[in-house]
């Protein structure tokens, strides 16, 4: 596990960063720039001042610059996943509900920008529609949500220190291989539209790769975690996950309802392994056999 170490430093080096005050501060600035730019370059466009090649690939209508916005905030929120995954499970979770929360919210203002300008009630009523379901969508898991965290236990499954500085270090290697597909899947997709002007969802390839991550993670709970209850837990989030993945590619109406499911579902997760807890699941419960000799709970208790 030492071989591991050095990677492991490196991913704490990069979260260091990433959470450090000073970034924070840099990235707000920068997505303020990036969004008045947006604007003027939009404008600028409308009125037939960019050059040809560049005209091409930059649209027409303005609210095409508040979901440049809020896709660099989605952005932002899946590299917070990636250093929260190393952290706990049950929070990893929590940030991809989010993350499709603020997608399904992009997917509004997505739907503001094929209206027209100014906005017409019988002309966009479809788009309106849409509108209205993510948003209700996106208050739904918001409100999921604080139930979510609500509900959740501390289960304590690793009692070993040993063992459960060897589970963290797994995850954060887990976790710097996700930062390399995301870096990667990026950097594919920008080139792909500035040189060839082709559209990806990048949000659905990222959750994609997070699915087969996931269901790697629950591989080594089982190699540190191997009972029931954690194994459960794991898989059934895994399952959320897919959900997630599912709603992001399905239509405005669709991926409403399948996004509050996966958020339900999620939700359904935490409830019962929280209530349920991994005791209840013990060995002494469940391994002594049919034949094993009956124990009366105390000296004065006898069975009936």
């Amino acid at each position: 596990m030492s071989r591991l170490e050095p990677a492991a430093n490196l991913f704490d080096i990069l979260h260091h960063f990433w959470e450090h005050p000073r970034t924070e501060r840099y990235v707000a600035h920068t997505l303020i720039i990036i969004f008045l730019l947006s604007i003027a370059t939009i404008e600028m466009n409308r009125h037939g001042l960019l050059p040809p090649r560049m005209a091409a690939l930059t649209p027409t209508n303005h609210f095409h610059a508040v979901n440049l916005a809020f896709t660099m905030l989605l952005v932002l929120e899946v590299m917070s996943l990636i250093f929260v995954l190393s952290t706990s499970v049950t929070k990893s979770l929590g940030k991809q509900l989010e993350i499709l929360t603020l997608i399904l919210l992009r997917n509004a203002f997505k739907s503001l920008s094929q209206m027209h300008e100014p906005i017409s009630v019988l002309q966009d009523t479809e788009a309106l529609l849409h509108v209205a379901a993510s948003g209700t969508a996106a208050l739904s898991i918001f409100v999921i949500l604080g139930v979510y965290y609500r509900v959740q236990r501390f289960q304590g499954y690793l009692k070993d220190p040993t063992e459960r500085m060897r589970y963290v270090l797994s995850k954060k290697i887990l976790a710097l291989v996700l930062f390399v597909a995301f870096v990667s899947i990026g950097l594919y997709d920008a080139l792909d539209f500035l040189i060839y002007g082709t559209h990806h969802d990048f949000f659905i390839t990222f959750y994609t790769v997070l699915i087969f991550a996931d269901i790697l993670l629950v591989l080594i709970t089982q190699r540190f975690m191997p009972n029931f209850h954690a194994v459960f837990r794991n898989s059934g989030f895994v399952i959320a996950t897919l959900f997630m993945r599912v709603a992001l590619s399905a239509p405005p109406f669709y991926a409403a309802g399948i996004g509050v499911g996966a958020a339900l579902f999620a939700l359904a997760v935490a409830y019962a392994t929280s209530v349920f807890s991994h005791g209840t699941f013990s060995t002494v419960n469940f391994n002594r056999g049919a034949d094993a000799e009956y124990k009366p709970p105390c000296k004065n208790c006898q069975e009936p």
